[in-house]
C-alpha cells in the first residue's frame, strides 16, 4: 500500500482503538475480574510476538488457563489448563480485548494476520518475512476462514493471501464476519480455503 493509505489506516486503529477501548472498558473490567477469580491473577497474559518487518513486540490478552501443575510442579499441557471458561474466552474473542492497547501504541493494527511467536515466523523462511511484511491484526482472513479447525499450513496460505490481495472491502468483510464468527463460533471456508492454496491466486 502507498504511503497515504497507511497513514489512513493507521488514523482509523487510533480511533479504533479509543472508541471500542472506552465502549468496551466495562466488559473488560467484568472479564479481568472474573480471570482472577477463577484462573488466578494475573489477569493479563503477556507474550513477545513477531510484528511488522519481523520487530517483536509484547502482545497482552486476557489469561485463557489456569497455572495448575502437577506434583512436580511442572505446568500440566494446555489442554489441561484450558478450562469451560477459557475455552468461552477463546470462542468469543474475548480473551483479545486487551490487543486495543497494542493497537493504539502502533504495534498490531485492527486488521491483518495474527501475531505468532518470532521463532515460528522465523522457520517459515521467506513465507514468514512475507507474513511480516503487514502489521499484525486483532483479526484477519484466517480467521474469519475457519481459525481454530485449520492447520497451521493453511492458516499461513490464508494470510499470504490476504496480504497479496488485500482492499478496503476485504478488510470491510472480514470486520464483518468477525463479528458473526464472536457470534455463532467459526466455521471452515473450503472456497476461501481453496483460493489460498492457489499459488497463481493475486
Amino acid at each position: 500500500m502507498f504511503a497515504g493509505a497507511n497513514i489512513m489506516n493507521r488514523i482509523l486503529d487510533i480511533i479504533f482503538a479509543l472508541v471500542a477501548g472506552l465502549l468496551m472498558l466495562p466488559i473488560m473490567l467484568l472479564v479481568a475480574t472474573t480471570v482472577i477469580v477463577l484462573l488466578g491473577r494475573p489477569a493479563i497474559f503477556v507474550q513477545t510476538r513477531a510484528g511488522e518487518g519481523e520487530r517483536p513486540f509484547r502482545m497482552i490478552k486476557f489469561r485463557s488457563m489456569s497455572d495448575k501443575r502437577d506434583s512436580n510442579g511442572k505446568l500440566l499441557s494446555d489442554e489441561e489448563r484450558t478450562t469451560a471458561f477459557g475455552r468461552l474466552l477463546r470462542r468469543s474473542r474475548l480473551d483479545e480485548l486487551p490487543e486495543f492497547w497494542n493497537i493504539l501504541v502502533g504495534d498490531m493494527s485492527l486488521i491483518g494476520p495474527r501475531p505468532i511467536l518470532p521463532e515460528t515466523i522465523r522457520a517459515l523462511g521467506e513465507r514468514g518475512a512475507l507474513r511480516c511484511s503487514v502489521k499484525p491484526g486483532l483479526t484477519g482472513w484466517a480467521q474469519i476462514s475457519g481459525n481454530a479447525v485449520l492447520t497451521d499450513n493453511d492458516k499461513i496460505d490464508l494470510d499470504l493471501w490476504y496480504i497479496r490481495n488485500r482492499t478496503f472491502w476485504i478488510d470491510l468483510q472480514i470486520l464483518v464476519m468477525t463479528v458473526f464468527v464472536m457470534i455463532f463460533g467459526e466455521r471452515l471456508s473450503e472456497s476461501r480455503l481453496s483460493a489460498a492454496k492457489r499459488k497463481d491466486i493475486g
